[in-house]
């Protein structure tokens, strides 16, 4: 319930302030937050130290202070989901490489956007929908009911329909057979069994189930990624499609799909680490 109420209040504060003037107040709330999170801190640190091995406890500390300060940035975008428009999208996001999602739609076995917590992908989804494409994303329900109500809500009014996890399979299979979009989240494994591959140098697991929707049905994955600039435009860039070749050894093939995944994300992580937003030890011990 408290976590209902802070939602609410920040997206009242957020429609009814300048953007600007939002993003100082996100800011303000964030360095505030930062003093008392002391589990968070130490875990996203953890996660930095394993990309940038090099880098000295001011540097870290550095990067991991805008990464809370991005996160609350990515919150306060999210709460102004009611202004996002065609006009949002001309001034504040350049769209690049839409053209992999037509081509993949052309070909008729739909498309799998795959993503991460990186940047701000749920804005990144409903810029996608706005664009003119029927989008479904699977979306991980929250514990408390009425926040889990409040976010679909949010992704709904901007088009994107919303699948939750524990019915996924099913409902993803039905979106690639009717030649729609399907936005999937391939950083972190839920409810799946993980292929366990090296991410920077350490062992971690990333989900198979992009891989084997794409090996079932023949549908292309196409990487995709909102990342904020300095000056608090977007950029949504959609990469070209990972290839493959469908084999008599699945696994083989659903593992090398992944580790081609796994090498792109290692791009944009050390390109982007401050909007990595990993709260939560991310390497197996």
């Amino acid at each position: 319930m408290v976590n209902y109420r802070l939602y609410r209040t920040g997206q009242l504060l957020a429609l009814s302030l300048p953007l600007k003037i939002v993003y100082k107040f996100a800011v303000l709330i964030s360095d505030l937050h930062y003093l008392f999170a002391a589990r968070d801190k130490k875990e996203v640190s953890e996660n930095l130290k394993a990309i940038f091995p090099q880098k000295n406890e001011r540097e870290i500390g550095k990067i991991r202070k805008e990464v809370f300060r991005n996160f609350a940035k990515y919150l306060a975008d999210f709460f102004r989901f009611e202004k996002i428009d065609a006009d949002y999208i001309k001034k504040y996001i350049r769209v690049e490489n839409r053209h992999f999602f037509d081509e993949a739609l052309a070909a008729g076995s739909g498309a799998i956007a795959l993503t991460a917590h990186i940047g701000n992908w749920e804005l990144g989804g409903a810029v996608i929908s706005l664009l003119g494409y029927s989008f479904y994303a699977v979306a991980l329900p929250h514990k408390d009911k009425k926040v889990d109500d409040f976010f679909n809500f949010q992704r709904e009014r901007k088009g994107v329909k919303v699948i939750p996890l524990g019915r996924a399979v099913r409902a993803s299979l039905d979106v690639l057979k009717q030649n729609k979009v399907l936005a999937l989240v391939g950083d972190r494994v839920f409810n799946e069994k993980g292929v366990v591959i090296d991410f920077f140098g350490k062992p971690t697991a990333f989900p198979q189930g992009p891989a084997a929707l794409a090996l079932k049905t023949g549908a292309k994955i196409i990487p995709g990624f909102l990342v904020r600039n300095p000056d608090d435009t977007f950029t949504l860039r959609m990469e070209k499609p990972l290839e493959f070749t469908a084999g008599e050894d699945k696994e083989k093939v659903i593992k090398e799909v992944v580790v081609s995944y796994k090498i792109l994300l290692e791009g944009y992580v050390r390109k982007y680490p401050d909007q990595w937003y990993m709260f939560r030890r991310y390497w197996i011990e």
